[in-house]
C-alpha cells in the first residue's frame, strides 16, 4: 500500500527550513568566487562530465549531462567558458531553455573524486565557428556551443558520493542487473513494430557511429 504524502508537512518558507537545518559555518558561506581562477580551471580540464541544470520561462526545469575527454569544456577566461554540443537526438532541450532564460547551474565530476564543481551563471548558444574549432573531435566540429559566463562556483563537498559509494567498483550491480534501456524505450516511447532487441540494436549502432 502506498503511504499518502501529508501535504501540510510542507515546507514554505526558508525561515521555517532555518528553523529546522540550521546556517552554514564560515568555510561555507565564504568558498563562493565569481572568477575561473586557476584551481578551478584544473578542475575543469580534468573533468570529462558536466551535469546542465537550465529551466524554461515558465520554470520547467530540466538536467542533462555532457561528457567528453577531460578537459572538453574550455575556459575562454576568467569569466566565460564553453561547452561543445555534440550529436544528440536533436531535442535540444537544454538548449531551448537558455535561449528562453539564460540561468544555468554545471556540476562537474572527475572520476574518483569526492568532491564536485558547481558553476552557476548566464548561458548563450553560440554557433562562432572561430571559437568553437579547437574542439574538434573525429574531424567533426561541434554546429553550436554553449558560452557561459560565471557568476558564482564553489567547491561541493564529497558527502553524496561517499554515501552513495559511487567511485567503489565493488559495490556496483553486476551487469545483469541493470536496468535496460532497451526495454524502458520500448514501454515509453510504444513503438510498434520495434522490439527491446530492434531498439537495443539502434541504441548499439548511434554509440558506435554517431558520437560526433
Amino acid at each position: 500500500m502506498i503511504k499518502p504524502i501529508d501535504r501540510s508537512r510542507f515546507i514554505g518558507s526558508e525561515e521555517e527550513l532555518r528553523s529546522i537545518i540550521g546556517e552554514p559555518g564560515t568555510l561555507v558561506l565564504n568558498k563562493v568566487i565569481a572568477r575561473l581562477d586557476e584551481p578551478c580551471r584544473n578542475f575543469i580540464a580534468q573533468s570529462p562530465l558536466v551535469i546542465l541544470s537550465t529551466a524554461d520561462s515558465a520554470g520547467q526545469c530540466d538536467v542533462s549531462p555532457r561528457g567528453d575527454h577531460p578537459g572538453f569544456v574550455q575556459v575562454i577566461n576568467e569569466e566565460y567558458l564553453v561547452i561543445p554540443e555534440r550529436r544528440g537526438n536533436k531535442r535540444i532541450d537544454s538548449l531551448r531553455n537558455i535561449v528562453s532564460n539564460p540561468q544555468i547551474g554545471l556540476l562537474f565530476l572527475i572520476p574518483g573524486l569526492k568532491e564536485t564543481l558547481r558553476i552557476n551563471g548566464r548561458a548563450y548558444i553560440t554557433s562562432d565557428q572561430e571559437l568553437l574549432a579547437g574542439m574538434a573531435v573525429q574531424g567533426q566540429n561541434p554546429a553550436v556551443g554553449i558560452v557561459v559566463q560565471m557568476e558564482e562556483g564553489f567547491l561541493h563537498c564529497g558527502k553524496a558520493m561517499l554515501r552513495s559509494r559511487l567511485w567503489e567498483p565493488g559495490t556496483w550491480p553486476a551487469k545483469e542487473q541493470l536496468p535496460s534501456a532497451a526495454q524502458m524505450l520500448a514501454q515509453h516511447a510504444r513503438a510498434e513494430g520495434m522490439t527491446p532487441d530492434d531498439i537495443a540494436a539502434r541504441l548499439d549502432e548511434g554509440y558506435k557511429h554517431r558520437l560526433y
